[in-house]
């Protein structure tokens, strides 16, 4: 996702120097150009060779390095980044960022940068909460840059508190957000379902599908990263909650449903990709209902529809596309439902087709419109949800 980008990551004195490596590989995997600049205190903690080995660039420390004699550096490394990351970034440097000092490489080089910028605070929970650290970091977002919230929890001096560094994945997240994607749906709202829901039958029990929920969060994601205002309503999952996005947690069809027609009317363009339960039991048991020799029925009553309740009261100039699982008849059972709901795309696939059922990682859509359809290769989910979006794109 990040071909062609050249992103500066900037690592200094501090503890949390080791996830910077591991964010350093994960950048490089992303296909970036990975320029790492090192304070000299974090050349106490991680190696310069260390980040060279990961990034295939040398880790830049002195400002007055020979080899860069024919070359004024630390400008040079301004003028190709697309986006600066420090993480982690001591008080020390965020108040010499915040009042323009340069007195070293990094320093100097972010100084000099006219990217888009994010900063990872990382330090103890009272250096954090310093009055003059929090001015120095809301001085930092006054200027444009990008402040990456710390985690709370253990800290290498030993007490709990504020102050941690985000895991690298997370801060991959930052990245990607910021560059991965031209900005495409700025100005959109995007809402997005996702996941299962749960009817219940008894305090115990519930009935439910298997639905993981990656392939809307791979939506709400990918729709983020292009800019748009995103709400993800969702069900039930194991997922972790996209960044940039606003989840809105629900458990039933019901919940769902008030969820989705509540947030519904704001919205540019909707994309139903949650598995609802389309019955429910009819009655839910105060106490768990025991087991007997006999068998067991459940009445069940049928959910309201949501997808059918948004194609009815769909605005003009709103775009609603919805999910279509099939085992049969695929084509066919989707087209009808695109004009029965009064859609204007669906995104249909063959639970029987290997990569496109539940709880993977791949899928394989084709996108139907009224005016004809396009299959789509086995591909990610991530990848499936950039194709969808492009496609519904092209139809606004």
């Amino acid at each position: 996702m990040l071909n062609g980008k050249t992103i500066v990551l900037g690592v200094t004195g501090g503890i949390a120097c080791f996830k910077a490596a591991a964010l350093a590989s994960m950048l490089k995997k992303q296909h970036a150009d990975v320029q790492v600049i090192m304070t000299e205190n974090a050349t106490k903690f991680v190696t310069p060779l260390t980040f060279e080995q990961l990034t295939g660039n040398k880790a830049l420390v002195d400002t007055f390095d020979r080899n860069f004699v024919h070359s004024v550096e630390h400008i040079a490394v301004a003028d190709r980044a697309d986006f600066v990351l420090i993480a982690p970034a001591t008080a020390n440097v965020i108040a010499k960022l915040a009042h323009g000092l340069a007195d070293d490489m990094l320093t100097t080089t972010v100084l000099a940068c006219r990217c888009k910028k994010a900063i990872a605070p990382a330090m103890n929970t009272g250096m954090y909460e310093n009055p003059v650290t929090q001015d120095n970091i809301a001085l930092l977002r006054h200027y444009g840059w990008e402040i990456v919230e710390p985690a709370t929890g253990h800290l290498a001096c030993g007490s709990e508190g504020k102050g941690r560094l985000p895991e690298p994945e997370d801060l991959l997240e930052v990245v990607l957000h910021a560059v991965s994607h031209e900005k495409d749906l700025t100005g959109k709202r995007v809402l997005v379902t996702a996941g299962p829901t749960q009817e219940a039958l008894d305090p115990v029990r519930y009935l439910t599908n298997h639905s993981s929920g990656r392939m809307g969060y791979a939506v709400a994601k990918a729709a983020a990263r292009r800019g748009a205002e995103v709400t993800l309503v969702s069900g039930p999952t194991a997922l972790k909650k996209p960044a940039y996005v606003s989840t809105v947690d629900v458990v039933s069809a019901q919940d769902m449903f008030d969820a989705v027609t509540r947030f519904a009317p704001d919205a540019d363009i909707i994309v139903k990709a949650a598995a609802v339960a389309d019955y429910r039991p009819e009655t839910v048991a105060d106490n768990k209902l025991k087991k007997s020799d006999n068998a067991l029925s459940i009445p069940l009553a049928r959910t309201k529809d949501i997808l059918d309740a948004l194609g009815k009261s769909k605005r003009p100039g709103q775009f609603l596309c919805g999910f279509s699982m099939e085992t049969e008849n695929m084509l066919e059972n989707s087209r009808a439902k695109l004009k029965k709901k009064n859609l204007d795309m669906i995104a249909a696939n063959n639970v029987k087709e290997p990569g496109a059922g539940f709880a993977v990682e791949t899928n394989v859509l084709t996108l139907i419109t009224k005016d004809g359809e396009t299959a789509l290769p086995l591909m990610s989910k991530d990848a499936a949800a950039d194709a969808l979006l492009d496609a519904i794109l092209k139809q606004l």
